[in-house]
This record gives C-alpha cells, structure tokens and sequence, in this order.
C-alpha cells in the first residue's frame, strides 16, 4: 500500500532556472531556512516516492546517484531514510570523496557513520542490476554540457532496465529551455522541488511522470520575491501529482 499522493487541481505556475536560483536565495537570506532544512525536506519526499516505486515494482535493490552539489545532497538524505526503512540502499558518487564539501560532505558522513555501502565511480561496477536507480547528480544547477563521467552514467542508466527516479531536473536538462547537454537521463517519474520547471514543457516523455515536492517556501515569498502568485499547493500533502 503506497502513499497517497493527490492529483493537483489548481493552475500552478512553471519557473525558470534563474527564478528557482532566487527562491533558494530568499530562503537562506530571508527567511533563515537553511541548506540542510530544504535538503531534508527533499530527501524524505524524494524517499517516500522511491518506497512506493519499490513496492509498485516488487524492487528490493535501489540505487541513489548523488552529485557533489545540493542536488546530491537530496538524494543523500533520501538514502539515509530508505537504509533506515529497512532497504538494500547503495550510493554512487560522482565525483572524488575529496570533491564533496560542506553540507554535502556531512550528509556523506552521515551515510558513512550508519553503514551505508557507497562507491565513487572510478569504482562502481556498471554491470550491477538495481531495481531502482535515483538520479540525484545535477538538478537545476547544470551549466553547459555534462561531461563524459556524467554521460556516461546517463548512458548506463537509459540502457538499464530500472525503475529510474529523477530528483527535482532529470540530469542533463536545462531546466529553463529544455536542451539536453547533450543528454538526458529518461525518468520513469520526476519529482521536482518548490514549483515545476518552464524546460520540462519540451520534455514530457523524458521526465516521465511528474510529482512535485514542499521544501517548504514560505508562500508569501514567490508574490514578495517573484511577482508569482501560489495557492497553498501542499496544504492536502507534502507531495502533489502534476500529470
């Protein structure tokens, strides 16, 4: 039996990625919600999304891809409660252990300290089944085109046969104009963070079913801070369906 996840009823407008950089400004500078509070809202989101993909698809072996930024830091954070739920979680980072700092690097300690099985790339056997891949390695922060490590991550995972979930952007889409840079993980669902992202209009096939997660935005700070007025999206669930 999964989370009930209740289908969006009203219009709810679609950002782009230098608005999202700004929401993320004024809740830091504002509103003194910090890092690891938005993270920790997003992981726990993006966890119960991926519990009711393990249970939808009989999957026992899941996989969270984490990049060094914010994006990873998410999917961290989501590893962390699924391990705690009982799963068989593995963590994949994408860059060095050295690469990963500050906040970031706490929630890899974090993973660490309760026995978390984590690897770095240069290590990670590709030929390894997981019924459930998580895409946690850029989200909205891409900026020009992904290189060849991240391909080839997105390559694998396009060719495996898991259940893939993308956190917040699928990798490899610019978030504001839809280009692929020049390629883009394919979501089987995409959670996304705050408000929906205007590039995700080019791409529906790509980021397949679309979810979208409170990280709790103070809801007069899209009027104040963007001009944008929101309804209270969340005020049935922490997670809504968009299509």
């Amino acid at each position: 039996m999964g989370y009930n996840i209740p289908i969006s009823k009203g219009e709810i407008p679609f950002i782009t990625t230098k608005q999202m950089i700004e929401v993320d400004r004024l809740m830091i500078e504002k509103y003194n919600i910090n890092l690891v509070q938005m993270m920790e809202n997003a992981g726990r989101c993006l966890a119960i999304v991926v519990r009711d993909a393990i249970i939808l698809n009989d999957g026992s072996k899941v996989l969270i891809i984490a990049g060094a930024g914010g994006n990873g830091g998410g999917g961290m954070t989501s590893a962390r409660r699924l391990y705690n739920w009982g799963y068989d979680v593995n963590v994949l980072i994408t860059s060095d252990r050295n690469k990963y700092q500050g906040t970031i690097k706490s929630q890899l300690r974090i993973l660490e300290n309760i026995g978390v099985s984590i690897v770095e790339q240069k290590d990670f056997a590709f030929e390894q089944h997981y019924d459930v891949i998580v895409d946690a390695m850029i989200g909205y922060s891409l900026k020009g085109e992904l290189r060849k490590n991240a391909i080839r991550i997105v390559n694998w995972v396009n060719q495996s046969k898991s259940f893939v979930v993308s956190l917040d952007v699928p990798s490899g889409i610019d978030s504001t104009t839809g280009e692929l840079r020049p390629v883009c993980v394919n979501a089987n669902t995409t959670i996304t963070l705050a408000l929906p992202k205007i590039g995700f209009r080019k791409r529906e096939s790509e980021i397949g079913r679309l979810l979208l997660a409170d990280i709790s935005v103070p809801t007069g700070l899209y009027e104040q801070g963007l001009g944008i007025k929101v309804d209270s999206i969340f005020s049935k669930s922490d997670i809504v369906e968009l299509r």
